[in-house]
């Protein structure tokens, strides 16, 4: 069996939301999809952090969430990341933290097993080791009936991603990287069958920096710091679809997805 997973980049504020409502439905037809996974961490409205509103926005249209280093800037989401299943926050955050850090749904006829680390170089090096909670939690879902595991690898660092995509190389069907809002043209199959994409890229306005507001942005880098804000100009998605193979537990393809819709 051919299963088609949609992975699409962080989504930032309600621009990303407004394109990823309007687009995924279609693309859900299109390719066809049998699953739908959105990294999720920045779309709040002011592009940093999930909240409830959303969340639940997301959720209407696509399965599940990931997030990352931005997942509790909203100060609206520890609640509902610890009630609701669909959304992983990185498992090397301490273990006390709200939400979990993989998790599993159905869809297509398949149990798919969704995993989120955190990167540690350029970042907060007390982080616990991403690839030793990669390890736990790939072993925790194949224990827990998993049929293909996506990581999504949340990190600065080109080299930790492309490393995350070699420690799992044969173990996790999809390793896809988020953060730096770039896509990367070095998607392809590694080793024992596992996709990999350095950055899927980001989905919301095109025309800012990284997401945010360019002027703002701008003045930053000019020396003059001000209070960065996302834009919220035409967006575009960026994601990546995932052909695997369920009987071998392989993918055999991954392709890039881009949408601009038409003004």
């Amino acid at each position: 069996m051919t299963f088609r997973l949609l992975f699409i980049g962080d989504v930032m504020g309600e621009a990303g939301c407004a394109i990823v409502r309007k687009l995924v439905p279609s693309l859900r037809q299109e390719i066809p999809l049998d699953a739908v996974v959105v990294n999720g961490e920045n779309s709040a409205p002011t592009g940093r952090g999930i909240t409830p509103d959303s969340g639940s926005d997301l959720l209407s249209v696509a399965d599940f969430i990931t997030l990352g280093n931005h997942a509790y800037d909203a100060g609206k989401g520890g609640r509902f990341l610890d009630q609701e299943t669909r959304i992983v926050r990185p498992a090397n955050f301490d273990v006390e933290s709200p939400g979990r850090g993989w998790g599993m749904f159905e869809a297509g006829g398949a149990r798919i097993g969704v995993v989120n680390v955190l990167g540690r170089v350029f970042r907060d090096g007390k982080l616990r080791s991403p690839f030793a909670a990669a390890d736990r939690s790939v072993e925790e879902l194949e224990a827990a009936g998993a049929d293909l595991v996506l990581v999504d690898m949340h990190a600065e660092a080109t080299s930790e991603k492309q490393a995350m995509g070699y420690h799992l190389a044969g173990r996790a069907q999809a390793v896809v990287g988020t953060h730096t809002h770039v896509p990367t043209a070095d998607l392809r199959i590694l080793s024992g069958g596992t996709a990999y994409a350095t950055d899927v890229g980001m989905t919301g306005d095109q025309n800012g920096i990284i997401g945010f507001d360019r002027e703002d942005f701008m003045k930053l880098f000019l020396g003059r710091p001000s209070r960065i804000g996302v834009s919220g100009g035409a967006a575009a998605l960026n994601a990546v679809v995932v052909e695997i193979d369920v009987g071998g537990r392989r993918a055999t393809k991954i392709e890039r997805v881009y949408r601009q819709p038409s003004l």
